[in-house]
């Protein structure tokens, strides 16, 4: 039954791009023209011993790429594909692929350990392959039976992936037991094989979901955590790692069975970031911040007040290690490597530290401020750079969680140091100094703090030293953007005509231009961050800074055409005018936004239309997705400002509309085309009928797409909505068609059975989309064909019940279910009310509705009431 694929595979990774291309396409054929042959070849090469190792790896790699993929649609097709393989063929994978983990090469076992994973994650919940769990415990031996560490290593290995790839509910309690006993016994410190050790203690780590029994039982339990804190103690560093980051895992599904294990834990973390390799350290702290975010989310769940009989179970252990606990981590502060940047992906034991003491300062609130405050004043003015740099992130760390009223007398008196401190002769300490700076900003200045530390005295100080140390080395230039970023958004909700930041405005957007054209604008994300603040700059001014705005236009414009006159000769320098375009054009649409919500500066945009509208087509020639993007949402905007007068453009940026809603594989682009729609209809209303063929054929085709990721769909329901208000009853052509969507959609919708956090936030977003449509269709309809959804009123009755019985619904979808109940009485009229009126859940809904806290719920409630009552007397 298997072929010969040995050559075909070498010659896949050859040097020689025709033989590789020649070799790609062969086994592209042979996979479509007997899938069944090919993955049997595939297995019997990474089976076959006598085989090169180069030739046997990526025999294993398609053979693993042919089960599973990232897209949700691909996967459900390859999972399809496999289930219809005939049995004989399966059984024959199955048995190769566990051959396979007693071969001598590790690279094969490894492979064939997460083969057997991603078979298993079909399987099982389809209840098939049940001797899975047995035959892997059998390759672990027994009394009688002693098997080789290597086979014993590749089969923890497997169960570790197994454990990974397949959800808790799928293995009977007994093979959980069996499981556990094995990957315990693998770790005990009587195992003399190290690699033994470590796959039994990682695959320990993905199997702590399965299990919650044993967790309940005190004995079970106390015997894994036995295991788990002598396997910390391992002279290996990387069954250290691995025991640690099981601690972990612990703290963060089983917090409410750890009281009794604390006190130990503490002594073997505090060891580990003192005295042990980094990578361990890093995991011991980690430990912490896990139990910091349980406790966080306990808070926010439950509020801060918890009686001593509460049903929670609420330990409070970072409180009680706090006076151990932030010494230990104060000292990894000064733990910092050169030129660390605290943007840069690179992870160390000071960014853990710091990060876990910001989760200590949330979750303690004001206690932390006494035992952190004398470490800062002590290191502050040090000679040593790390001493400076520890104690300005020890200051920056706890800004979150403390009181207003706790921190506002330190930073007053901190701030005029860190304003010195900018001119620090260390880059580091500049660094942090600037991101601390960022952090006060956020934290203490705003609408929402009652006296803020920024004062009008202290304000030209602030910004004279920002703008001086915006010209300092890029990653300390980067920070200082996100200090003004936060100092400009505290101004955001400023009354009147004038904001304090007035004054500076031209100041602060000349010294952001000439950052983001700096040559090194390119390092630390210094360019993007210049360009985000002027952003945030241009969304929070007011009245008195039209005039410069009005001026930044042509200036961006300018820069913009530049773009598209750069010479490119290397795909940095298409990565750099991609950067560009996308940068600019999010400025432009800024600017649109701003000067286009006013009839008084309309005309500041109007002027320059024609030209921004054709420098937005040319952007639409470089094919970059993020460009697309940021160029739909400026034509987005620029739509909303012209309105009627948007209509000249549509003939030739159709053709780009068009594109985006065929781009199912750049989904963002997509879905921001399809807001891009709505905006449009909005601006033109029944101007843009003569391209609502082309426009609803394509909406239609998405949403029968497998392809097109389904955070689409939502919005795309939404856009029914506008533009059928924005035709009217010209939407009657349509309704055949998008009906029998919406219709089943909202079945689907009704249909989802034990949803995790994000489908019920989907679901939410779907639902919504659909009653946006209805409520569109409805008012589009109302005054001359509102008989057309008398057919509908029945399902649209039993789709709001559906949502009312819901409790998963959020406030969003609550007032939209509220509005298209009224909108569907005021259309139909009479027979409609009256069904509501007697329908079971309407009064209780209704009830449920007027007693909640959310005034424009109630308001909305009310109208639909009214509409009803109005419509039966």
């Amino acid at each position: 039954m298997a072929l010969e694929v040995t050559q075909i595979l070498i010659n896949a990774q050859s040097a020689d791009g025709v033989v590789r291309k020649l070799a790609e396409d062969n086994l592209k054929q042979f996979q479509e023209q007997n899938l069944a042959v090919f993955l049997v070849s595939l297995s019997h090469e990474l089976a076959n011993n006598d085989k090169p190792a180069e030739s046997r790896r990526l025999a294993g790699l398609i053979l693993k790429n042919s089960l599973d993929a990232k897209d949700a649609t691909r996967k459900a097709e390859l999972v399809q594909r496999w289930i219809s393989l005939e049995p004989a063929a399966k059984s024959k994978i199955k048995g190769l692929v566990m051959q396979t983990l007693s071969s001598a090469v590790v690279d094969a076992r490894h492979t064939a350990a997460q083969v057997i994973a991603k078979i298993a994650a079909i399987e099982l919940p389809e209840s098939q392959w049940p001797e899975l769990i047995g035959i892997l415990l059998g390759n672990m031996g027994g009394p009688q039976v002693e098997q080789p560490s290597h086979l014993k290593q590749a089969t923890l290995e497997t169960l570790g992936y197994v454990c990974e790839e397949v959800s808790a509910d799928v293995l009977a309690q007994d093979q959980v037991n069996s499981m556990l006993t094995a990957v315990v016994q693998g770790m005990n410190a009587t195992e003399t094989s190290n690699e033994v050790r470590l796959s039994a203690t990682r695959a320990l780590c993905n199997a702590l979901d399965f299990a919650h029994t044993n967790f309940e039982n005190d004995m079970e339990r106390d015997y894994l955590m036995r295991v788990v804190c002598e396997a910390t103690l391992s002279p290996d560093v990387r069954i250290r790692q691995a025991a640690f980051e099981c601690l972990v895992s612990i703290a963060s599904t089983y917090y409410d069975k750890l009281a009794p294990y604390m006190q130990d834990v503490f002594v073997i973390t505090s060891k580990a970031v003192k005295e042990d390799e980094e990578p361990v350290a890093l995991q011991a702290i980690e430990f912490w911040s896990a139990i910091c975010d349980e406790e966080i989310e306990i808070q926010e769940e439950y509020g801060t007040e918890f009686s001593g009989d509460s049903d929670v179970p609420y330990f409070r252990f970072i409180k009680q290690a706090l006076p151990a606990l932030v010494p230990m981590l104060l000292e990894t502060l000064t733990k910092q490597e050169e030129d660390q940047d605290q943007d840069e992906e690179a992870w160390n034991l000071s960014m853990a530290g710091g990060t876990c003491l910001g989760l200590v300062a949330r979750t303690v609130g004001d206690d932390i401020v006494p035992l952190v405050m004398p470490f800062v004043e002590s290191n502050v003015s040090k000679s040593d750079w790390r001493c400076r740099e520890a104690a300005t992130y020890a200051f920056g760390s706890i800004l979150e969680g403390p009181s207003r009223e706790k921190l506002a007398p330190l930073v007053n008196i901190a701030l005029n140091f860190m304003l010195n401190a900018m001119k620090d002769e260390n880059n580091q300490v500049k660094d942090t100094t600037a991101w601390t700076l960022g952090r006060i900003f956020e934290v203490l200045h705003g609408s929402t703090v009652e006296t803020s530390i920024i004062t009008q005295t202290n304000l030209p100080l602030i910004l004279t030293v920002l703008l001086e140390s915006i010209k300092d080395a890029p990653n300390v230039a980067q920070k200082v953007c996100g200090a003004i970023y936060f100092l400009a958004q505290g101004y955001e909700e400023t009354a009147g005509t004038s904001s304090p930041l007035s004054p500076f405005f031209q100041s602060l957007v000349q010294g952001l231009l000439v950052t983001a054209d700096r040559e090194d604008a390119s390092e630390s994300r210094l360019r993007s961050s210049a360009y985000e603040t002027l952003n945030e700059i241009l969304r929070c001014s007011t009245g008195d800074t039209t005039a410069i705005i009005m001026q930044l236009v042509p200036v961006i414009m300018q820069k913009l055409n530049f773009t598209l006159e750069m010479q490119i000769l290397s795909s940095d320098d298409r990565e750099k005018q991609s950067e560009l375009q996308a940068l600019l054009c999010g400025v432009l649409q800024v600017i649109i936004q701003k000067l286009g919500a006013s009839d008084t500066t309309k005309f500041g945009v109007l002027q320059y239309a024609d030209q921004m509208m054709g420098l937005f087509l040319r952007v639409f020639a470089c094919r970059s997705a993020t460009v697309h993007e940021e160029a739909m949402l400026a034509i987005g905007a620029l739509a909303y400002a012209t309105g009627v007068q948007f209509g000249k453009y549509m003939q030739e940026f159709y053709k780009y509309l068009e594109m985006g809603l065929q781009n199912f594989e750049e989904y963002q682009v997509c879905a921001v085309t399809v807001g891009v729609v709505g905006d449009i209809c909005r601006a033109l209303d029944d101007k843009v009928l003569p391209f609502c063929d082309g426009i609803m054929t394509q909406l239609l085709k998405d949403l029968s797409s497998n392809q097109l990721h389904r955070s689409v769909k939502p919005p795309i329901f939404s856009c029914f909505g506008d533009i059928a208000l924005a035709i009217g009853e010209h939407f009657e052509k349509y309704l055949n068609y998008a009906m029998p969507m919406l219709q089943g959609a909202a079945e689907l919708s009704a249909q989802q059975i034990d949803r995790d956090d994000e489908m019920i936030d989907y679901s939410n977003q779907l639902r919504n989309g659909i009653f946006e449509a209805y409520s569109g269709i409805f008012q589009g309809f109302k005054n001359s064909k509102a008989e057309l959804m008398t057919p509908y009123a029945g399902h649209i009755v039993q789709f709001i019940e559906n949502v009312y019985q819901d409790k998963d619904r959020d406030d969003v979808v609550t007032k939209a279910a509220i509005g298209v109940l009224g909108d569907l009485a005021d259309t139909i009229g009479t027979s409609v009310a009256y069904v509501f009126k007697q329908s079971v859940f309407y009064k209780d809904f209704i009830d449920e509705i007027m007693s909640s806290d959310d005034q424009q719920l109630k308001e909305t409630a009310e109208w639909a009431l009214t509409t009803i009552n109005r419509i039966l007397s």
